[in-house]
């Protein structure tokens, strides 16, 4: 019997929501999304010389105007500043405030237990597979959409250490 290659898809695509409503729902007392915390870790990461909206374009994929409304979010809530960058006016770059770092464990605790309830029940050995067969997904991806940042995510899929990617 053959496998139904849509209904693989529209299992991913399932698994993905699921996992961010999981994860909506641990990070809530923050008042914060899953997609809001991923982006607040990765500006918490790049604090020390501050990170673009294009950087995190790069990463993510998302679109801009999309990155823009998260980004919109966690200013006004404080967890998150702009700053005009030094070498050019136009460009802002974004540092994580006191508040962000205050909730970055916090985050990182619920992103965990996220995970760890999504792989409940499988082993070293299942997950390493799983990654392997993600990372051949992604690599097709990158071969088939051909978006800015394909090349990035390709080595990424090739050397990344194993992950919740869909988190």
């Amino acid at each position: 019997m053959k496998t139904d290659r849509r209904t693989l898809a529209l299992a991913n695509r399932r698994i993905s929501i699921r996992t961010e409503l999981l994860t909506d729902q641990l990070v809530s007392r923050t008042g914060l999304t899953a997609a809001q915390a991923h982006m607040l870790f990765f500006i918490l990461g790049h604090s020390a010389k501050g990170t673009s909206l294009t950087d995190i374009h790069r990463e993510f994929g998302f679109s801009k105007a999309t990155l823009c409304r998260i980004l919109k979010q966690l200013r006004q809530t404080g967890y998150v500043r702009a700053e005009p960058c030094a070498e050019d006016e136009r460009r802002k770059l974004l540092f994580g405030t006191e508040k962000g770092a205050q909730v970055e464990h916090f985050l990182d605790q619920a992103v965990c237990q996220a995970c760890d309830q999504v792989y409940e029940g499988f082993s070293e050995t299942e997950l390493q597979e799983l990654d392997r067969l993600q990372k051949k997904m992604m690599r097709n991806l990158s071969v088939h959409t051909h978006s800015p940042n394909d090349s990035r995510r390709r080595e990424d899929c090739e050397e990344s250490p194993t992950t919740a990617q869909t988190v």
